[in-house]
């Protein structure tokens, strides 16, 4: 595997970590608004999924 590539990897597991927070904090709020955590599932589904497709690579 690359150097750039191992590179983007980590970027992608650090983003959807990230995500996981920001999930988790809009969750907490009194009144967590829902649309931006479907939207940040939606980020984190699509990081995971290029994640799988780049560790099959290897």
């Amino acid at each position: 595997m690359t150097e750039k590539l191992q590179k983007h990897l980590q970027a992608l597991k650090a983003k959807h970590a990230e995500l996981d927070v920001l999930i988790d904090e809009e969750g907490a709020r009194p009144l967590p608004d829902e649309m931006k955590i479907k939207e940040y599932k939606k980020q984190k589904l699509m990081i995971k999924q290029e994640i799988e497709e780049i560790e099959k690579k290897m």
